[in-house]
């Protein structure tokens, strides 16, 4: 069993035209083993993406105070990378596109990265595991001959990061707002491929907005997030919970001083 642990982390980010730093995650707590699927919810402004992004080694985020350990090891001062080689894997909300470099090279190459030097993955293994997946996925042969994400739909973008965690089968796997933009049909694939994943040698981190995603990827634990903290954890209840009461009210059930407002935390990516 590997585990993901999050000890009181604190992050902030610049603020170039203040000359200042303005603090996003207030002292987060996690646990992730693998064979777990934990989600975090929470309004935009949270944290949520901070705490993603932070994870896997953005270095727009400073860590002020607090570790990320997998397996005991801390990671904060490891690269990207490196930090995908251990078995890190985060699908993000907005998927960058890179002309020239194939879905299918760029596959082969993040599995190999993971592999001893002398023992890369043979074409005919790589090319069966491939043609298995994309058809879990509903995806056609001719994607993964296309440039990464160049011209692909918003629909297209999040299958082909899910086709890529299935390629690269990481140790744990973040997935950002992956339902965002989806519409019924797509989610449900998009589903069915998170759950092909589902093993005592994975764990997931799953964020999300809302719980319909949760209707087809049932989670072990749920956390929510708000003003950069983790305020309540519990099982998929809580997940109805929220879809019955809201945010607000969870808010002022739990008697917090929190402003839900979209848009009070700038990241630059567009969310939170």
């Amino acid at each position: 069993m590997a585990t993901l642990k999050v000890t009181d982390l604190h992050v902030s980010v610049s603020d170039d035209e203040e000359k200042t730093q303005r603090e996003i995650l207030k002292g987060v707590n996690l646990t992730l083993n693998t064979g777990e699927t934990h989600a975090i919810m929470g309004p935009n402004g949270t944290g949520k993406s901070t705490l993603s992004e932070t994870i896997m080694g953005n270095p727009n985020y400073i860590v002020t105070k607090g570790d990320v350990t997998l397996d005991g090891e801390s990671i904060l001062g490891k690269p990207v990378d490196e930090r995908a080689r251990a078995g890190l894997f985060l699908a993000m909300q907005y998927p960058a596109e890179i002309k020239g470099i194939t879905n299918a090279e760029f596959m082969r190459a993040a599995i190999n990265a993971r592999r001893p030097e002398d023992d890369p993955i043979s074409i005919r293994a790589f090319l069966k595991e491939l043609d298995k997946n994309i058809g879990v996925l509903n995806m056609s042969d001719e994607m993964t001959e296309r440039y990464l994400n160049e011209g692909f739909s918003g629909g297209e973008k999040k299958r082909n990061e899910i086709l890529q965690l299935m390629m690269i089968k990481p140790k744990f796997a973040i997935l950002d707002e992956i339902d965002s933009g989806l519409d019924i049909d797509a989610l449900q694939v998009v589903a069915k491929g998170v759950n092909e994943m589902a093993s005592p040698d994975f764990g997931m981190l799953m964020i999300t907005h809302y719980q319909r995603l949760l209707n087809y990827i049932h989670p072990d634990q749920v956390h929510v997030m708000m003003d950069g903290r983790i305020v309540k954890t519990g099982d998929f209840s809580l997940a109805q919970e929220l879809e019955a009461k809201g945010y607000a009210g969870l808010r002022d059930e739990l008697g917090l001083d929190v402003n839900l407002v979209d848009d009070d935390v700038p990241t630059g990516n567009g969310d939170e």
